[in-house]
């Protein structure tokens, strides 16, 4: 594959360090109706979901059917926790500036989130103007119309772009659109020795553990 012409990043977990304590938000409120997980367990069923995927899953594997009211009380809790705690990963500025090229985010959460943790964390300059959701598409990850819809917006060739995303469902959504996919795994919530087999396996090209690598990992893939 040539070098890539436009970055996708995923948003959480990626740019910014938000994974842990929104789970930790939605194993409380699984728990009080009904679904008892662990943390860990939580994040390795949910993580680079949407929360309408969330609630499917919860009703066919566990037999729990979440409130008609979860992903409106979801995004509210979370919205809460995240102003407080949320950081950024570093070194994502000098990353997206070395790559010098067209870059956008692409995420399973909604605008507002994406606009929340970008924000508070002071990367939202970065991006303005160039954030799509898994809401603008009819299915979330892992199928591919979220990354598709994208490069569309950008104006790129699907085949000349390039995906960072630190779950397995991310992955997979960028190798289904024809993109190049790089596995991160510098969030808090991944460990690079136990994850970076999970996202080769998922079809990451090339898995690195900080945002310094990125410049060489999509040129050599």
């Amino acid at each position: 594959m040539a070098e890539p012409e436009m970055v996708i990043f995923d948003c959480d977990g990626v740019l910014v360090d938000s994974e842990p304590p929104a789970n930790r938000v939605l194993a409380r409120y699984l728990k009080r109706h009904g679904l008892d997980m662990t943390l860990d367990q939580v994040m390795s069923t949910f993580v680079g979901l949407s929360l309408g995927s969330c609630a499917e899953i919860a009703l066919r594997d566990h037999g729990v059917r979440l409130p008609d009211s979860f992903v409106p009380d979801i995004r509210r809790l979370t919205a809460e926790v995240l102003a407080r705690e949320v950081k950024p990963i570093a070194g994502v500025r000098a990353a997206v500036t070395a790559i010098a090229r067209p870059a956008c985010v692409a995420s399973s959460g909604e605008i507002s989130k994406m606009r929340l943790t970008l924000g508070t964390t002071g990367l939202l300059d970065l991006f303005e103007g160039r954030l799509y959701s898994a809401t603008m598409v009819a299915r979330g990850k892992p199928a591919p119309d979220l990354f598709l819809h994208a490069a569309a917006a950008m104006g790129a060739d699907p085949a000349r772009c390039a995906v960072v995303e630190d779950s397995p469902f991310g992955i997979q959504a960028a190798r289904a659109a024809g993109m190049l996919a790089i596995g991160f795994t510098g969030g808090g919530h991944r460990d690079h020795a136990r994850d970076a087999g999970l996202l080769r396996d998922a079809g990451a090209a090339a898995v690195i553990e900080r945002m310094a690598a990125l410049p060489d990992a999509l040129r050599f893939g």
